[in-house]
């Protein structure tokens, strides 16, 4: 049988990793105009329809690049190319990010990346936190400190959330070792039972963020989550990237300063998760940690040679991995 990882079988995976590709930039950016099965995509039409007809109008979200790109688009775009334009920011980012990392293996790990949990969900309905964080991953493979603070300044641009995994890779430039952030993670979670609760006023006093508010505190918005309160579930989930990255990091004692710094970042803002995981739609928070669980779990397979068979271990892996992400998205998480 031939590995997945033989070179003569990379050409025919590649050409299929391309199909993948451009089916899903056609199939998220050209959806339907649809508030229903398409979350905000009706909301972001309304206003970008806002902008085309009124010069005048402005609407203040703090992520000026987006609003930017969605005033100067409205003058001569219709909606379904901002849509489009928008999903080629989301996913190429992603694919020249595996290209970067991962050489001809690009596909693996692509394909891994957008089985994640929420990836559709921010293709087409927290279009600008998904752009923000395809725009972080992006950032991490660029060669230099200064060329990645710009393009992480970039992403905030786009959605000011993703402070949060950038004050995790300032806090990597200092801490090499990734055993201080899994100590702090398993330190947050009987912090979080205890008094999650004042952390929760802590995070939305800082933030100062009506929509921040609204998240904790409505409760015509907490009555959309079905599961509000301490998430076992989705706590189970973050621990597929914990315990990956201490398998192969503490049990295989896998050396690799990019590995460590992305597991030392996912921790982090993961730990930071936990702090307010009895929020409703605390699941927005943990996309912060969550879109960087698969180059986690991928990562030290196309690096380094750690089990016999190991493409049919990882082929299993990729199979369980989207098992697990079905059954979260169409059966525990509500739409």
């Amino acid at each position: 049988m031939r590995s997945i990882f033989d070179g003569s079988n990379l050409k025919k995976i590649n050409v299929i990793g391309f199909v993948i590709l451009i089916f899903i930039l056609t199939f998220i950016g050209l959806r339907p105009i649809n508030g229903r099965y398409f979350g905000d995509t009706e909301t972001y039409d309304l206003i970008y329809k806002s902008y085309s007809t009124n010069s005048n109008y402005h609407l203040e979200t703090g992520d000026f690049l987006f609003d930017y790109l969605m005033r100067f688009l409205s003058n001569f775009l219709d909606i379904n190319s901002f849509f489009l334009i928008c999903a080629f920011i989301y996913i190429y980012s992603i694919y020249f990010s595996t290209k970067k990392i991962f050489k001809e293996y690009w596909t693996y790990p692509f394909v891994i990346l957008v089985i994640s949990l929420s990836f559709w969900s921010y293709g087409v309905n927290g279009v600008r936190n998904g752009i923000a964080t395809s725009l972080f991953i992006y950032a991490l493979t660029r060669s230099t400190i200064k060329s990645q603070l710009l393009w992480m300044l970039i992403g905030i641009g786009f959605h000011k959330s993703l402070i949060l995994p950038i004050v995790g890779y300032l806090l990597t430039l200092k801490v090499k070792s990734s055993r201080s952030f899994l100590i702090f993670w398993v330190f947050c979670i009987p912090f979080s039972l205890l008094i999650g609760s004042s952390f929760q006023d802590l995070i939305s006093a800082f933030f100062d963020d009506n929509k921040l508010d609204n998240y904790f505190y409505n409760e015509n918005t907490a009555k959309q989550f079905s599961k509000i309160g301490f998430r076992w579930d989705f706590l189970l989930y973050s621990c597929l990237g914990v315990f990956s990255g201490f398998y192969f990091i503490v049990r295989r004692k896998f050396k690799d300063l990019f590995y460590e710094k992305i597991y030392s970042i996912y921790l982090f803002s993961n730990a930071i998760w936990i702090l307010v995981i009895k929020a409703s739609f605390s699941n927005r928070f943990a996309y912060l940690s969550w879109f960087m669980m698969g180059l986690i779990i991928v990562y030290p397979f196309f690096k380094q040679l750690f089990f016999n068979n190991q493409y049919k271990l990882f082929g299993n892996i990729l199979l369980i991995y989207f098992l697990i992400t079905f059954i979260l998205d169409f059966i525990l998480i509500p739409n």
